[in-house]
């Protein structure tokens, strides 16, 4: 039997059950669609009801085609086939270079690149990198075909086993008995792999090796660390060069160095994942806190705290002892077991559940800079970006089915005035829906995920569904944001609970005089501090908005008679609030000026026989701008708008 597919507006009539190859073939033949300026030798997969597939493969579609459509390079699905043949490409030129020295294991496809982990004795080096982008060359001008292949199960073992490929047989042997896999060939070499990848090798255009890093197989500590080699592939040279640039000054503006530079935190093997907050890191981490904290303010939060270590029965009624026992610290205190909390909402609810509430009272909305504890995994450890202690910007908001719409209003307007105060105005939206698992009904979760649908769309906010991604309680919303390098943040979040005020029995006393379970959202916006300021270090370079940097203005003489007047400066400045530092060392005032431009300072005061005279200072920006002679007050002033 035949139907008609509409393709760029013609239909094309297929027989049931052909291959992907046919179906492909079929296509370059079409007369409709020689006049739609397609240039076929430039697709390198087709996607078929939402699925992607090799051009030339076997598999048979016995499906109804609903949609087809045809995957160039410059696409994402298309840049995501050539990183993952690439990636491909890398491991056989592996092989080539290292031979029996080296085993494969894994090599997926990441934001922006790949990566392939390999299990090899006397581990890889730089010198080593170029070496495989040299081989990496030849199998590109090779131009090899890359076939699928089907294996079963069994069959595959065995195949790998000849070839002493340990860690490919290790993943087989985890998938059930009577599987047929796909395998992928390129000349000499065969890899285990869905797919799908590039027609042949020669389509490989640009691509670059980026770093080497440890990795422990299968992400777990106890077992053999690997050589991960990282790469980028992109559809043309001049995309790479782009994309490469990028890196570049992100390794400039890499929050470890600056932080370092700028003397303001610093993390050491005694406290794995746990931040040492300088007194300049930790003036800038005040001023957000007391950013955050004016918001919860005047938008009708009240401020709490909540221990630290709680017994093991409240993460048992809230679920996260089952959910995330393997990421909680425990301790024995007197014979009882407690965790040291992961996150704060639990605590929350007894605050809130301390009190006889009624309808009246609600919304209710807690907020907690709280300090939480998860055992991240030391390989995922990064600066401040990944740790294991952290404080949140954390806040529930109880409140009845009713107000769920206009909380969610109020909160969605509050993400967007605080992220554009610190300067990222391109937010993105997502909606992840329920997890396999999780708690509650099936009804609660259909109302749950209707409720922040339709407030997304009455607010016309654009948004991007992530089906399976929601907190194991509740759909959720999260907000991401564009950096000056284009990267994405996702940070602020907020989740729709009905589930856990009604495990750890929660209610308020409705109108009609009877208990009722609240609703909980669970809400943050810089979701970790530690995190967002990481993330400021790089936006910004180090170079803080003047209202966030830790010193405002750097006051300097120029020899010691200006001592006295310096000193005066410095005590009128500290009475307006403005951060200053006093700087009288017996040095160069150039020196002075470079150190503290260095240092990203935003203003720098000069104190010279003319200063002293006219009761003034010179002010001078860190860009090198000259803003002239100023009263203290001016200069306040100046900082202070």
């Amino acid at each position: 039997m035949a139907y008609a597919v509409n393709i760029l507006g013609e239909n094309i009539n297929f027989d049931n059950s052909l291959t992907v190859k046919d179906i492909f073939t079929q296509l370059t033949t079409q007369d409709s669609l020689k006049d739609k300026d397609i240039n076929f030798k430039k697709v390198v997969a087709v996607k078929i009801n939402e699925k992607l597939f090799d051009i030339y493969s076997s598999q048979v579609i016995s499906d109804k085609i609903d949609n087809l459509e045809l995957i160039t390079l410059d696409s994402n699905d298309g840049l995501e086939v050539l990183r993952h043949s690439t990636a491909h490409i890398l491991a056989q030129a592996a092989k080539r270079v290292f031979g029996d020295k080296l085993q494969v294991t894994i090599g997926p496809v990441i934001e922006n690149g790949f990566y392939y982990d390999f299990a090899i004795k006397e581990g890889l080096n730089h010198d080593d990198l170029k070496k495989l982008e040299k081989e990496m060359k030849n199998i590109v001008k090779e131009n090899l075909t890359i076939e699928r292949m089907e294996m079963p199960r069994n069959d595959a073992i065995k195949f790998f086993e000849d070839l002493k490929e340990n860690y490919k047989v290790e993943v087989i042997k985890d998938i059930p008995e009577g599987e047929i896999l796909s395998l992928y060939k390129q000349g000499d070499f065969v890899d285990l792999c869905r797919g799908p990848h590039l027609p042949r090798t020669g389509l490989l255009k640009a691509f670059k090796l980026t770093k080497l890093a440890g990795a422990y197989w299968r992400g777990n500590s106890d077992n053999e660390m690997l050589q991960r080699v990282y790469g980028t592939a992109f559809a043309t040279k001049e995309d790479l060069a782009l994309y490469l640039q990028r890196i570049e000054e992100a390794e400039k503006r890499d929050h470890r160095k600056l932080g370092k530079t700028l003397d303001l935190f610093h993390l050491q093997e005694e406290a794995p994942g746990m931040v040492f907050w300088h007194p300049k890191g930790y003036t800038l981490y005040q001023a957000i806190i007391k950013y955050m904290r004016n918001v919860w303010n005047t938008n009708g939060y009240h401020e709490i705290s909540t221990p630290e270590i709680v017994d093991r029965s409240l993460w048992e009624k809230s679920g996260h002892w089952d959910k995330f026992l393997n990421e909680m610290y425990t301790t024995n205190i007197d014979d009882r077991a407690f965790a040291v909390k992961p996150m704060n909402c639990p605590c929350h609810i007894q605050v809130y559940k301390h009190s006889l509430r009624s309808y009246k009272d609600l919304p209710l909305r807690l907020a907690e800079f709280g300090c939480c504890h998860r055992k991240e995994p030391s390989g995922t450890l990064h600066g401040l970006m990944r740790v294991r202690e952290f404080i949140q910007d954390d806040a529930h908001i109880f409140c009845t089915r009713d107000q769920i719409a206009n909380e969610v209003v109020k909160f969605n307007e509050l993400v967007f005035k605080v992220y554009k105060d610190f300067g990222f105005e391109d937010v993105a939206v997502k909606l992840s829906t329920r997890p396999e698992q999780r708690v509650g009904s099936d009804e609660l979760w259909d109302e749950a995920e209707a409720t922040l649908e339709k407030v997304l769309n009455d607010a016309n906010i654009d948004w991007v569904l992530q089906e399976g991604e929601g907190a194991f309680y509740g759909p959720k919303i999260e907000y991401a944001f564009k950096d000056c390098l284009d990267r994405v943040w996702q940070l602020g979040t907020l989740q729709l609970d009905f589930s856990m005020p009604e495990r750890l029995e929660a209610s308020f006393i409705n109108k009609e005089g009877s208990k009722e379970t609240p609703v909980m959202l669970h809400r943050a916006i810089f979701g970790s501090i530690e995190r967002f300021i990481g993330i400021l270090i790089e936006h910004y370079a180090g170079e803080f908005p003047v209202w966030l940097a830790p010193v405002q203005v750097a006051i300097i003489n120029i020899s010691e008679k200006h001592e006295d007047y310096a000193q005066k400066i410095y005590d009128l400045l500290q009475k307006y609030g403005i951060r200053s530092t006093l700087d009288l060392r017996n040095e160069k005032m150039n020196l002075k000026i470079r150190e503290y431009t260095l240092q990203k300072v935003p203003y720098i005061a000069i104190i010279g026989d003319k200063e002293l005279s006219d009761g003034k200072v010179s002010i001078r920006k860190r860009n090198g701008e000259n803003l002239g002679a100023m009263t203290c007050e001016g200069v306040a002033e100046l900082i202070l708008k």
